[in-house]
């Protein structure tokens, strides 16, 4: 690493691409590579109506690993997502092998189905919206996610909805 960090900072934001990629391809095993087995994952919104923050999803490693491997016995919408990510921020903190960072994101759905699968199929739809707020381990040249809030703009998810944001 340089003076300045930067090798640092593009493996950070190399994980946060790099996760984004496997979750597009349901590589789910891939991307719990990326993650530390004290993961934190959740997807969190705002809602103005009760002044309150609503947790959609919360688990550690664990629990993230075994509805991973269920999701192909649920019922799902198999309307691929694919997400657009640009990391803002990445904070270092050096002395205790951490870092954070903040993106923002977007992601799309291509549909299969829909309420008229002759009318919807192929339509690219806007799925969410939201920020990335996520925290790493920096180990042997590697960041891995500690912690991952997903902190979601759009409050309103799609019946069938059990994807990984």
């Amino acid at each position: 690493m340089n003076a300045n960090g930067t090798v640092t900072i593009d493996t950070v934001k190399d994980t946060v691409y790099r996760s984004c990629l496997l979750l597009d391809d349901e590589n789910w095993d891939g991307f719990l590579e990326l993650c530390h087995e004290s993961l934190d994952y959740s997807i969190t919104a705002f809602s103005p109506e009760i002044n309150r923050d609503m947790i959609y999803f919360s688990h550690d490693y664990n629990g993230l690993k075994t509805l991973l491997e269920q999701l192909p016995k649920h019922n799902t919408d198999h309307s691929p997502l694919k997400r657009h990510v640009s990391v803002y921020t990445v904070d270092l903190d050096e002395k205790n092998g951490a870092a954070s960072s903040v993106s923002s994101f977007v992601v799309y759905q291509n549909m299969l189905d829909g309420i008229n699968s002759h009318l919807d199929s192929g339509e690219n739809r806007l799925f969410l919206i939201g920020k990335y707020y996520d925290k790493f381990k920096l180990d042997s040249g590697r960041a891995r996610l500690m912690e991952r809030q997903a902190r979601l703009d759009t409050r309103r998810l799609d019946k069938g909805s059990h994807f990984i944001i």
